[in-house]
């Protein structure tokens, strides 16, 4: 006998118009649903992002077919795929049924779902049948017994739960019944390969031919229209990211990461900067509501969040959303709270776990925007000051220009105004050049590069600050007047390539300047390092072994994904180390990014103390980082937190500069 089976066994033939009659109207309400919310986004700015569509395409079926981004959480994470993959395997089968039934066998006589095939398609649907349930049984007990902390539970979990589970079992129970009326006995070895239905069938051993026929058809029906409630609900509910979430992956940023709009502030016909309501973000920042699945993955790695604070990513995401439906002229950041957009250090932990491709950290620098440029506020006096020190003294201590390359007297560094040869310019930032530990940063990177023969310039009181706190913190007018006049002197002295010890720096030269038109190579000293190291350039005076731990500064890892070249120069070193639990991708930002490391943290724990609480339970003496605003918020954290004596910050110049041979060795 050969393999195969009835399609529609059971259900009367002349009532299939019914079938697909239903099926028309809730694809069509699905799609009317998706069609009202429109209007929704078209609120927002226009943006493209159908830009480089082949690209995007990729981007769109590799994320929604591999689950790459959702696997990130293990055991949620590995639950959602699988129920994805195993839903997704029924829904195909689905599919061929209706190919072979209503194309290929009434319009050309031929069917497909016999023999070999059908035995592996037969097999294929009833595992992932049975694996989608297990999967989705394992969520249930996750979401509502379980209950992980501040996971939010609303009437669509509820929902979206039920649907699911009475689809996928109803449908096994349907099979069931056929196969007790035609397989069991008269096909016992075709039977056996829907382990799914067989499992079900000694329920209806004692059922009458009778009762198995009119049971099948009505749990036929029943599992049909539950299909199509399903359907129906899918973009009026949570539902909805089946849908919204991989087409969040077709209109993902391409952009490097972090970058910024650069607002045009000459342009005299604009009335509003930054984001005041809904409607002043771009409609992608509208449609995240949308594409988010409320698992609180950025909630969980918010630093924020972390140490008391109200900021949660997920919810300010939700606010957007909420605040576009119900009241698009309503005072965004009141209704997302002051407080929690000071909050974020613009770590990008948020961003880098979503699952979707969900854009947190901008939104909330377009509030910020609008707090700063257009109400004038800030998070406090003393950021307050430090702006007026930004526009008096391009730093923000207020400390005299002229001072600003003070650091750099008795060592092998010029001034570009000097007109000596140089081989690289090192942008020092503000840190580093007036900051009295992070000076010592300097010094020892200076004495590497001119150990390995090159001969750094600066800009000495020529330099003001890069301008990224003042920016991140929504001073645009003060970043684009600072940039510009670097910009100015930069190209003046034909500068052919930049380092900077800054992650800040770094960043916004490499990036954020390249829009105000540098086009000079810049690349942050770890990477340097390394390469010195590595090249034997450096020559270098054996020292003992010695225990650490690294971290992972968030504007080097996740912002640039330099994670291995500072960990290579510590080993090269003879350093051992002792990573946290947190590290590399999954880093706790110092507390500095963000603009906050010229705010005081007034609100549950510090995020310094909180970072080198981490870093002391490694056990390491040294905490190691790459970055003035981590050493200054790290030295702060070991003080509060009572970590002297037993944890000491260092920085990885220093840790090199330290292995130099003495002046005058011979060597």
């Amino acid at each position: 006998m050969e393999a195969t089976r009835e399609i529609y066994w059971n259900v009367n033939h002349a009532l299939i118009w019914v079938m697909y009659l239903f099926a028309f109207l809730a694809l069509g309400g699905c799609a009317w649903g998706f069609w009202s919310r429109l209007p929704l986004y078209r609120q927002g700015k226009p943006l493209d992002r159908l830009d480089r569509l082949s690209l995007r395409l990729k981007l769109m079926v590799r994320g929604a077919l591999t689950q790459a981004k959702v696997l990130r959480v293990q055991v949620p994470g590995t639950l959602h795929a699988f129920f994805f993959w195993g839903f997704l395997l029924l829904f195909i089968g689905t599919l061929l049924i209706m190919l072979q039934a209503d194309l290929t066998a009434p319009l050309a006589g031929w069917t497909f779902l016999k023999g070999t095939f059908y035995k592996g398609y037969s097999l294929t649907l009833d595992l992932a049948g049975m694996i989608a349930i297990l999967m989705l049984a394992g969520l249930f007990v996750r979401r509502f017994l379980v209950r992980p902390p501040a996971l939010p539970t609303k009437r669509d979990d509820y929902l979206a739960h039920a649907l699911l589970f009475t689809i996928l079992i109803t449908g096994f129970v349907v099979e069931a019944l056929r196969m007790a009326a035609t397989e069991v006995h008269q096909n016992p070895e075709l039977a056996r390969l829907s382990p799914g239905g067989l499992l079900l069938t000694p329920l209806f051993a004692g059922m009458t031919p009778a009762g198995i026929s009119i049971t099948h058809k009505a749990l036929w029906w029943i599992h049909f229209f539950l299909a199509m409630a399903f359907i129906v609900a899918i973009p009026f509910t949570k539902l909805r990211h089946l849908f919204t979430d991989p087409a969040n992956y077709l209109f993902t940023d391409l952009r490097p990461k972090g970058a910024i709009a650069t607002i045009n502030l000459e342009d005299e016909t604009a009335e509003q900067f930054g984001a005041a309501k809904a409607a002043d973000l771009a409609w992608k920042d509208i449609y995240d509501a949308d594409a988010c699945t409320l698992c609180k993955r950025c909630q969980d790695r918010c630093p924020a969040w972390n140490t008391e604070k109200p900021l949660s990513p997920m919810r300010v995401v939700q606010q957007v959303g909420e605040l576009a439906l119900n009241d698009p002229q309503g005072d965004l950041c009141r209704y997302v709270t002051e407080e929690v957009l000071w909050d974020c250090t613009t770590c990008r932990a948020c961003q880098e776990i979503c699952p979707v491709d969900i854009e947190h950290v901008n939104k909330i620098l377009e509030m910020r925007r609008n707090l700063a440029l257009m109400e004038g506020k800030f998070p406090g006096d003393e950021v307050r000051g430090a702006m007026g020190n930004y526009e008096v003294n391009g730093n923000p201590f207020g400390l005299a220009w002229a001072e600003r390359g003070a650091w750099a007297e008795g060592l092998d560094v010029v001034t570009l105004e000097s007109g000596e040869p140089f081989d690289v310019m090192y942008f020092v930032g503000c840190y580093a050049s007036f900051d009295r530990r992070n000076r010592e940063v300097a010094k020892a990177f200076a004495r590497i590069c001119s150990a390995a023969g090159i001969r750094l310039g600066i800009l000495g009181k020529e330099e003001k600050c890069c301008g990224e706190p003042p920016r991140k913190l929504g001073n645009e007018y003060q970043y684009q007047t600072m940039a510009q006049e670097n910009i100015e002197r930069i190209k003046g002295y034909g500068v052919r390539e930049i380092v900077t010890t800054c992650p800040h720096c770094f960043n916004t030269l490499a990036r954020d300047y390249r829009e105000l038109g540098l086009e000079v190579p810049v690349r942050h000293y770890s990477t340097l390092l390394a390469e010195l190291v590595q090249q034997g350039r450096l020559q270098l005076e054996p020292g003992e072994s010695f225990d650490c731990t690294y971290h992972d500064s968030c504007y080097i890892g996740r912002y640039a994904d330099i994670f291995e070249p500072p960990r290579e120069v510590v080993q090269l070193l003879g350093g051992t180390i002792a990573e946290m639990d947190r590290n590399r991708m999954e880093s706790f930002c110092c507390g500095g990014g963000g603009g906050r490391i010229l705010a005081e943290e007034k609100v549950g724990t510090r995020i310094s103390a909180a970072r080198v609480q981490m870093a002391g339970e490694t056990g390491a003496p040294m905490l190691v980082s790459n970055c003035p605003f981590c050493l200054t918020m790290f030295e702060d954290g070991i003080k509060t937190g009572g970590l002297e004596g037993s944890l000491a910050a260092r920085d990885l110049a220093e840790l090199v500069a330290a292995r130099l041979p003495a002046p005058g060795s011979g060597r």
